[in-house]
This record gives structure tokens, sequence and C-alpha cells, in this order.
């Protein structure tokens, strides 16, 4: 079983940053892909950005410039420095993790955290 966990949401007034979280615990091999979503009210979840397990990333167009996706591998944690926020980018944010467990190391495992409310004043 493998544990997500996101830290860091809040409220902010809109041009500020926030730096959320996601902490991977449990029965890891590995973890190959880690990635940030987010839903807001009345839509669907999205995906923002998105980090391999060798530090190659991709965004979102709308979150280009602002937003940076970072991971240590070592500690199983990816981090989302979300800078010049806008009211635009109120939503939960959710982690999702794709890796290896040791028990069944030739299947992968597909985990989503709980979520973090992140809420940007205008």
């Amino acid at each position: 079983q493998v544990q997500l966990a996101e830290t860091g949401g809040g409220l902010v007034q809109a041009g500020g940053s926030l730096r959320l979280s996601c902490a991977a615990s449990g029965r890891i091999l590995s973890i190959n892909v880690m990635e940030w979503y987010r839903q807001a009210p009345g839509k669907q979840r999205e995906l923002v950005a998105s980090i391999n397990s060798e530090g190659s990333t991709k965004y979102t167009d709308p979150v280009k410039g602002r937003f940076s996706i970072s991971r240590d591998n070592a500690k199983n944690t990816m981090y989302l420095q979300m800078n010049a926020l806008k009211a635009e980018d109120t939503a939960v944010y959710y982690c999702y993790a794709i890796g290896r467990s040791p028990d069944y190391p030739l299947s992968s495992f597909q985990y989503w955290g709980q979520g973090t409310q992140v809420t940007v004043s205008s």
C-alpha cells in the first residue's frame, strides 16, 4: 500500500505564492512519474504539471512561467512552487504517482492524494 499526502495549501492574495508538497510513503520500490492535478468547483480535474524520475517536466499552458514542479527522489517527495497566483488558480490540488512496489515489481501502481485546497483572493 502506498499513501500520498499533500500539504501547503491555503488562502493567499492574488500575486502571492504558495508551495505545495506531496510525500509518498509505504511499500515503494520506485516512483516513475509524479503529477499535480487540480479541480475547480464545477470543472473537470485537469493536469497542472508533471515530472518523471529523471527530472523532465511538463506544464499546462496557463501555469507556464508561474509554477515550478520539482521532486526529491531520496524522500519520494514532489513539490509545486506557485508564484504570481491568480483567482483562476483556485482549486483543490491533488498529487498523483505512478511507480512500483517491491511486493509486485513487475506491475505499476497508481495512487492519488487526498487533495489540498488552494484559494486565491482577488
